[in-house]
């Protein structure tokens, strides 16, 4: 019995130490369930944040604003329909970056006013400022057929059998090129034809082989179109031979020795950058032209176009050579066609303006010594200065000129 009631006393001391531990026990318990809660919550409402805030920096595609701002329909049977919005990619990539522009090349060289001439045919050229040398489209069919001006023939006529065959063939081919245009702006262009579409020039080389092979071979007959393709191959022929001679013959560095000392004796008078604009061409030149032409001259800015001929002809063309071939290049037109400098400016303080001068004062003189007449005056100034260059002289119409306002040139 005692040995009973020892063992129920030991058993009592044990749950007696316990209990306190088991408290604590349960109360870490508790606090830890506790911290882990406040956890999840913590997450919870982070998680909401995040998406809300992503939600609210999504833009909104344009056909849900518009299914927001269009009401539902009801239809006939008294139901109503929500519109109904066209679904789109979630997927679907946005660019990073907007397209780069394509860049329209400047031509510095070459004009309509000054073509290429082969035997009896004549194509416009330039020389753009990557160093390209072109041929316009619409030139290429020119001197094919000159019967077909439009624009759209050229693309089709190497694309047509059987010259597609022969077009088609290798890398670089010509059907690659006609379909791959060079885009650049000609001197002087604009309106609604300011870019005009080119190809480097040895295209037109390819073409007319290609069209003398397949009419060789019984495929293609077009007469005109055959035999201007013959006069442009003999024609490059010749050239080719001319240079390959003066290279061999050292004739060539001969040329570019007189080059050379063109080139120096170009920069004596003109200069790369426009001087300030200061008075050059006297009233009295002017008032002289006016006698001659037998016209009333009244002190003002507005006078006939045709004088600023009449100053290339009388002046530029005389004091030296290229000169005024020169001045054009510095002192180019705009796209409006008009210059943003007077000639003069261009002219060197030390060589070029003096010069300019001294011959205005003997033109005057030769118009006094002439009596004021016009064919005297003309004939007087071919003896005494004649022009430095060949052209040809162009007839102008007195009887109807426009009025521009030009200060002088």
């Amino acid at each position: 019995m005692k040995k009973i009631i020892k063992v129920f006393f030991c058993i009592l001391t044990c749950l007696i130490i316990s209990i306190p531990q088991i408290y604590a026990e349960e109360s870490k318990t508790k606090e830890l369930s506790e911290a882990v809660e406040e956890k999840k919550d913590e997450n919870v409402e982070e998680s909401l944040d995040k998406g809300k805030k992503e939600v609210t920096e999504e833009p909104v595609e344009q056909s849900v604003l518009e299914t927001i701002e269009k009401p539902a329909e009801v239809t006939s049977n008294g139901t109503t329909e929500l519109p109904k919005t066209e679904s789109t990619s979630e997927t679907e990539e946005k660019p990073d970056e907007e397209p780069k522009k394509e860049k329209i090349l400047v031509a510095k060289f070459g004009s309509d006013k000054t073509p290429l001439h082969l035997g009896n045919l004549e194509i416009p050229c330039y020389v753009l400022e990557d160093g390209t040398r072109v041929f316009s489209g619409r030139g290429i069919q020119k001197v094919l057929n000159k019967d077909r001006t439009s624009a759209a023939w050229l693309s089709p006529f190497v694309n047509k059998a059987p010259l597609t065959m022969r077009f088609s063939d290798g890398e670089n081919s010509v059907i690659e090129r006609i379909n791959n245009p060079i885009k650049f702006k000609r001197p002087g262009a604009g309106g609604s034809q300011s870019v005009t579409y080119g190809y480097e020039v040895t295209i037109l080389i390819d073409i007319c082989s290609g069209i003398i092979e397949a009419n060789r071979d019984g495929e293609f007959d077009d007469e005109i179109i055959v035999r201007n393709a013959d006069i442009i191959i003999r024609s490059v022929a010749k050239t080719g031979i001319i240079a390959l001679v003066d290279e061999v013959t050292g004739y060539d560095k001969e040329k570019t020795r007189a080059k050379d000392e063109l080139q120096k004796f170009l920069k004596q008078f003109i200069s790369q950058e426009a001087s300030r604009w200061v008075k050059v061409f006297d009233d009295s030149f002017f008032e002289m032209i006016y006698k001659m032409r037998n016209w009333t001259w009244t002190q003002t800015n507005k006078r006939p176009g045709v004088i600023g001929k009449w100053i290339d002809d009388i002046v530029y063309q005389r004091i030296a050579p290229l000169i005024l071939a020169e001045l054009k290049k510095a002192n180019p037109k705009n796209e409006s066609g008009n210059r943003s400098f007077r000639h003069h400016q261009f002219l060197t303080k030390e060589v070029g303006l003096p010069k300019l001068k001294e011959h205005l004062a003997a033109v005057q003189a030769l118009g006094r010594v002439s009596g004021y007449k016009w064919d005297v005056f003309m004939k007087m100034l071919d003896v005494a200065y004649p022009k430095q260059y060949q052209q040809m002289e162009i007839d102008f119409d007195f009887d109807d000129v426009e009025l521009v306002s030009i200060d002088d040139k």
